[in-house]
């Protein structure tokens, strides 16, 4: 039998008297250079695992000279089949030749000491692995996250990640180190305030913790914002989908396929969390745009960004295009951002209510809706022009940086008549 214990920063004192009588009496005591150094006094019964491969091929060659009644035990850290040592013996041996004895999980000594249940925890091992599976919970916004780390992806890094991923989300973030060690040692720090956590120095031996943040609604330093391009963190977001807002390179693009004018009266359809009905309020001030939006998510959402940005000239308008479209003023611009499966009938709609020389703007993630979208402007002889925008944003992992790609678009530019429809190209 090999056993397979899990041990803890205070060594041989958080083990159980049967399991150090187990260690007392293995043939072989295997496990890494901290293992092992809680028991100095095995000497030349010790086999220090180094590399993985090769090591464990040792304790199989072992395993196969002992006698009936002799052992083998393993050390690893914590609970060897929660990202350890565990799955790869179960590849080198059968379930019958292995006995496993859990230790507390640095896990559940972290969530433990922040007295914080974690039932609810998204746990992601960053440890000598790519940061991917990071990468997405961040931008779904997981309500906690528990990280394990390794000395490329540290706190820092993490921290680093968080910044240049441009969450819509704030987290509050824990750095848990030497867990149940005498140095052990816990410190809070805010995010997206990263500049002391990126500073500091933390023990190799750590778990990063962090957790959602209540959202607020506080208003913004006009004063501080740029004339165009608003970051996405300022706006309020859906809880359970962050990601869901017009990000701002595609905004930018979409604005300036609008062309927008002063005094224009415009149609935001599917406005969501009113990110580009809020940034085409600002640049015409003196005009009126209408945010239509079905969901009372994102009509919450779409005043709550108002109130954020201090902004009285949209009106949310709640209900479903095209049958809420009847009783608004002539439009000058449509930005048409969601559908709701009735893509043909607002369509219909925006040509008999558009006002001469005004354009409707399509942001379109399908070939389908892009097919049926060029079909109906071709049927109606309207011009069109069409982009793909394909865009990549820079992201931090480790010491490196990588591209990560957006979502690509088609943006859709539509006039009815070609005259003074200048921005056709």
């Amino acid at each position: 039998m090999i056993h397979v214990v899990g041990i803890g920063l205070n060594g041989a004192e958080g083990l159980t008297s049967s399991t150090l009588e187990l260690i007392a009496q293995a043939k072989i005591l295997a496990g890494g250079d901290r293992h092992l150094s809680y028991f100095p006094q095995y000497g030349k019964k010790s086999l220090v695992i180094k590399d993985f491969s090769a090591d464990l091929k040792k304790i199989k060659q072992f395993h196969q000279t002992l006698k009936s009644h002799e052992t083998i035990v393993v050390l690893a850290s914590g609970d060897p089949l929660y990202f350890g040592l565990g799955r790869l013996l179960l590849e080198k041996f059968s379930p019958e030749q292995l006995k496993f004895h859990p230790h507390l999980s640095s896990i559940q000594l972290a969530f433990n000491r922040l007295k914080m249940p974690w039932q609810d925890a998204t746990i992601i091992s960053a440890h000598g692995r790519s940061n991917e599976l990071l990468i997405q919970a961040l931008q779904k916004g997981a309500k906690k996250l528990a990280i394990l780390t390794d000395g490329q992806n540290h706190p820092g890094a993490i921290a680093n990640l968080c910044l240049s991923l441009g969450l819509t989300t704030t987290y509050q973030a824990w750095v848990c180190e030497n867990l149940a060690a005498t140095n052990e040692q816990i410190q809070a720090f805010d995010l997206p305030s990263l500049a002391s956590l990126t500073a500091t120095d933390f023990s190799p031996l750590n778990v990063v913790v962090l957790v959602k943040q209540k959202p607020e609604n506080p208003l913004i330093d006009l004063d501080q914002l740029p004339i165009l391009g608003i970051a996405d963190h300022h706006f309020a977001s859906f809880d359970d989908r962050p990601g869901m807002i017009t990000k701002q390179p595609i905004r930018v693009q979409i604005l300036a396929a609008l062309s927008l004018q002063p005094r224009q009266i415009i149609w935001d359809i599917g406005a969501g969390t009113g990110s580009v009905a809020i940034e085409g309020a600002r640049l015409c001030p003196q005009g009126k745009v209408f945010a239509i939006e079905k969901t009372s998510a994102g009509q919450r959402l779409i005043e709550q960004n108002c109130q954020r940005f201090q902004l009285q000239n949209v009106e949310v308008v709640a209900g479903s295009a095209p049958e809420v479209l009847a009783n608004l003023p002539t439009p000058n611009r449509v930005f048409i951002g969601g559908n709701g499966g009735q893509l043909t009938s607002i369509l219909q709609t925006c040509g008999e209510r558009l006002a001469i020389n005004g354009l409707v703007v399509m942001a379109i993630a399908s070939l389908e809706h892009l097919s049926l979208a060029l079909g109906w402007f071709k049927q109606q002889q309207w011009q069109v022009k069409v982009q793909q925008v394909q865009i990549s944003q820079s992201v931090k992992f480790a010491e490196l940086t990588r591209f990560d790609p957006l979502n690509p678009i088609y943006l859709l530019t539509a006039g009815r008549n070609s005259m003074g429809n200048d921005d056709l190209g």
